[in-house]
């Protein structure tokens, strides 16, 4: 069936002219300006944390105005071949348009999504935790599987990702583990993927070759900046020092250098042995907290706020997500629907779909909500 490049360039347009308007690109130049003049002060470097801030946002400001310019172009230049194609009547320069098409409308997609992440804490970097839950040994396989996942996804996107705490099981997999993915809408693409994920399968740790369920948790919340402004008194705090554990021969395992530091009047706990001096795992353990505090204390607004509101039925649900292996193959998303009948692919990271899919019913939830 011939492509209608006309329709195909329509919509196109019509999804840019919405992201466009949401990401307001007039504002968004004001805001560059401001940014470059602050940036351009002979005392900047005086306050190193402030410069920081200023030229990181600089950054962002700046790559979130060209990706939509770039986006315009694409399709403009896309507008330009498909006309060519049609006057030469040259079918090898149709086809090479139909192929910018399909690449074309994967982008304009994740662009559309990324403006759709406008919550107060969506363009920052993520802390996500995996821990396994019911199932034993398989959940404990099911949560290094799901680890590896989530690290394949970002190195797909070329993600900088950094693992900051492992707590290996005894037979195989991992009962928890904890790491940063450092680039800036992390927290937004993969709080969506927070909740408790199931897997079915025949289980490889059991002789008679039964089918087993199990659980795991995941866990994600933004990465905390420096003004934040959570203050967290030592009274409040019980640090405790440890061996480092995991495969054996890393310098970290000969020294006391791991730190599990624990909230006393939440009873939040933190655990990070991934550098090799108890100073910096104390700082990386900090940084957490006060991430996990962060997010609570917003949650605890939300609620009140949701309270007055009324009951509103926009709750996630303890189970999220299934990953069945047999007597079928799928991964289907209970909240979004969204569903792939191929796990290997899943679980070497391929989730765009799932995390797209998330983010608009989490959005469509809001406005119901509203």
């Amino acid at each position: 069936m011939a492509v209608d490049f006309t329709l195909e360039l329509k919509d196109l347009r019509a999804t840019m002219d919405s992201v466009r308007n949401v990401t307001d690109l007039e504002g968004l130049g004001r805001r560059i300006a401001d940014l470059e003049a602050q940036a351009s002060a002979q005392d900047l470097w005086d306050d190193p944390e402030k410069a920081q801030q200023v030229t990181s946002a600089l950054s962002r400001a700046n790559s979130e105005r060209d990706r939509v310019l770039e986006m315009d172009q694409r399709i403009e230049d896309l507008e330009t071949l498909v006309e060519m194609g049609t006057e030469e009547s040259d079918q090898a320069t149709m086809d090479e348009a139909e192929r910018d098409l399909v690449q074309l409308k994967k982008d304009v997609g994740e662009l559309e999504v990324r403006t759709l992440l406008s919550g107060e804490y969506d363009e920052r970097e993520a802390v996500v935790t995996i821990r396994a839950g019911a199932g034993g040994v398989d959940a404990a396989d099911f949560a290094e599987m799901l680890m590896r996942m989530y690290l394949r996804w970002a190195e797909r996107h070329g993600y900088p990702t950094k693992v900051m705490d492992t707590s290996y099981a005894e037979e195989a997999g991992l009962k928890s583990a904890t790491f940063e993915v450092n680039v800036p809408y992390a927290f937004g693409h993969l709080s969506v993927e927070g909740g408790t994920h199931r897997l079915v399968r025949i289980s490889p740790f059991d002789n008679q070759g039964r089918r087993q369920t199990s659980f795991a948790a995941v866990e994600v919340i933004p990465l905390i900046e420096s003004d934040d402004s959570i203050d967290i008194p030592e009274n409040e705090l019980k640090i405790d020092v440890f061996r480092s554990s995991g495969p054996g021969g890393q310098s970290v395992n000969t020294t006391d250098s791991a730190v599990r530091m624990t909230h006393i009047p939440t009873g939040i706990v933190v655990s990070m042995q991934n550098e090799k001096s108890q100073i910096q795992n104390r700082a990386a353990a900090l940084r957490v907290l006060q991430s996990r505090l962060l997010l609570q204390r917003k949650a605890e607004e939300a609620a009140v706020k949701k309270e007055m509101a009324g009951d509103v039925k926009a709750s996630w649900g303890d189970q999220m997500r299934s990953y069945v292996l047999n007597p079928y193959q799928m991964v289907k998303d209970l909240r979004t629907e969204y569903e792939t009948g191929n796990p290997s692919a899943v679980f070497d990271g391929d989730i765009d779909g799932f995390i797209e899919a998330g983010i608009r019913w989490q959005i469509a939830q809001k406005k119901a909500a509203v």
